[in-house]
Formats: C-alpha cells, structure tokens, sequence
C-alpha cells in the first residue's frame, strides 16, 4: 500500500512480494518443500547454540563464532521464510517496509571464522596469545554493528526517494536491485552512493575471508606429511564448503543478466545463499565435526534421560 503526503510525493507502507507466484501448479509442494526447510534450519542452529552454550569443551573461539553464525542464521531465517509460508498458504504477498529492512541483514561472522581458522593454522603458537577472550567480542560486536550499519543505511537512503509504483517485487525476499527499481528521482545517483557503503562495509569482511584462506592453504601445502595436511586441513573444510556456497551462489545471482529468462534461475541461486546455506550449517559442521557431533549426542542423551527420570517421577 502506498501513502500520499503533502507535494503529491507517494511513500511506501508494504511491498508485494511476487515469490514463486508465476507457477501456481508448485505452490502447495512448495509450502511443504519450504515448512520442512524451516524446521530443520531452525532445530539444527538452535542446537548447535545450545550445545556451544552449555558444554565446556566447545568454549573455545572457532565454536562461539559458530554459535554466533547459528544465532544469526536463526534470525535471519525467520525474517524470511515466515513469510514465504504465510503466502504460499494464504496467497497474501505483503510485507511491511520493516519487515524489508529486517531481510536485509547482511552476513559477516563468515570472515571472523575464516581469520579464527587462518591464526590457528598459519600462527598455532601465537594463537591463544591473539585469539582472546576481549578480541573474539570485539570481532563479533563488528561483525554483528556492520550488518546493521550496512542495512540501515541502505535502507535509510532509499527510503528517502520517491515511490513511482507499482509496489511489486519479483523475488521471494526483499532484495535491493529488485527494490530500488520501484523508486524515482536521481535513483542512479542513489544507487552509486549505497553500493559505495555497502562496498566499504562487506568488502573488507570478504577481503578477509578471501585472503586468510589464501595463506590456510599456502600453510596446508608446506606441511610435509599427508596425515599433517589432512589433520590441518579437516579443522577448516566445513567453514570453507559453508563459505563456497555463500559467496559462490551470490556471485552467481549478481552476475548473471537481467533478462526475463534468467530471472526464475536467479530466485532459484538465491534459495541457496538465503535459505539452504542456513540448513546445511548444521549438516556440514555435525558430520564434519567430532567435537560437535560428540557434544551434540552428549547432550541430545542428558535430555533423554532427564525426560525418562521425570516420566518415572509422574508415574510413582
């Protein structure tokens, strides 16, 4: 719905979402496709919190970023597919413009994983001296200030221009090309300026990511024995598949031409980086990981007894 103000400029109060609107034959397999994603996303990073919170073999760096990470998959998850749900059971495609700034949260714990990974490996004696208690906040205050910094301004300058209609968005999320497309007035000037913060607010956390994997496996390859290379190499490979399928599926949809062909292929790519890559989280890090899988199974055990102590309780 849009809002008349005084100097006949119109301003947004929702969007439409068009979604997965155009193939109408899916939609009920799509609302079941998409309820199973959330619930296993959701019970998989709320786990993997719960475990890093209470056993004390995982208070270690890599795992209070992975507890961050699985916080804000959570999060970020629930401001999307929520909504998805809601549309493709009641048809009503609307989202208020809060609700946009919400889904625009941008992701920057990947990068302080990658430089816990890179002083782990390239500085192991310098490692526990560097990696404290004081500079893993302050890496995850920065990670979580620049997401909102990045959003909010974004959001911020664009609502400043003037809405020229018709408020529809042909994706399943608020994304801003798709956005600013619905505004009017100097949008290209607008456009340069919020890809020029948005470029100094995620370029260095992937500058970061990009250049401590490239001296993790500079490190891996100097490493003479093959069981060395594999044992070093096993500590980082669930963060970098995780990294892999972010950025690689995100480079894809930006990249690609903005024809009408290609746009359905392009939701498709961005099921990958938005709502897969939150799913496979807990996959890659649990199979992949001992210590999480061990911590995991430990703790899923105490509950289960817990349960049965208390059934025993009821039933005397």
């Amino acid at each position: 719905m849009a809002d008349k103000d005084l100097g006949n400029q119109t301003f947004l109060t929702e969007f439409i979402l068009l979604g997965f609107g155009t193939i109408p034959k899916l939609q009920i397999l799509l609302l079941l496709l998409f309820l199973v994603i959330y619930l296993v996303t959701m019970a998989g990073n709320l786990l993997i919190v719960a475990v890093v919170v209470a056993d004390q073999h995982l208070h270690s760096p890599m795992y209070f970023f992975l507890g961050n990470l699985s916080c804000l998959e959570t999060c970020y998850t629930s401001t999307v597919l929520p909504s998805m749900l809601a549309s493709l059971l009641t048809g009503d495609r609307t989202i208020s413009v809060g609700g946009c700034i919400a889904q625009c949260y941008f992701l920057g714990f990947l990068a302080a994983m990658s430089y816990d990974r890179y002083l782990a490996i390239c500085k192991p004696l310098h490692y526990t001296t560097l990696m404290n208690d004081r500079f893993c906040l302050q890496l995850a205050a920065e990670s979580w200030v620049n997401g909102l910094l990045d959003s909010s301004i974004a959001m911020g300058m664009m609502l400043q221009l003037t809405f020229c209609g018709p408020n529809e968005i042909d994706h399943f999320f608020c994304e801003f090309k798709q956005i600013i497309n619905l505004y009017q007035n100097d949008i290209y000037q607008v456009e340069f300026l919020i890809t020029i913060v948005a470029g100094l607010l995620t370029l260095p956390p992937f500058a970061l990511t990009v250049t401590s994997y490239v001296c993790i496996i500079s490190t891996i390859l100097l490493i003479p024995s093959v069981t060395g290379r594999q044992k070093a190499f096993s500590t980082c490979s669930s963060h970098l598949i995780i990294v892999m399928i972010f950025y690689g599926t995100l480079s894809i949809v930006y990249l690609l031409p903005k024809t009408k062909t290609l746009r359905d292929l392009s939701k498709v790519f961005s099921l990958f980086y938005t709502i897969l890559t939150p799913m496979a989280s807990h996959f890659i890090y649990s199979l992949r990981n001992r210590e999480v899988k061990g911590a995991e199974k430990k703790n899923v055990s105490k509950c289960v007894d817990l349960i049965r102590i208390q059934k025993g309780h009821s039933i005397l």
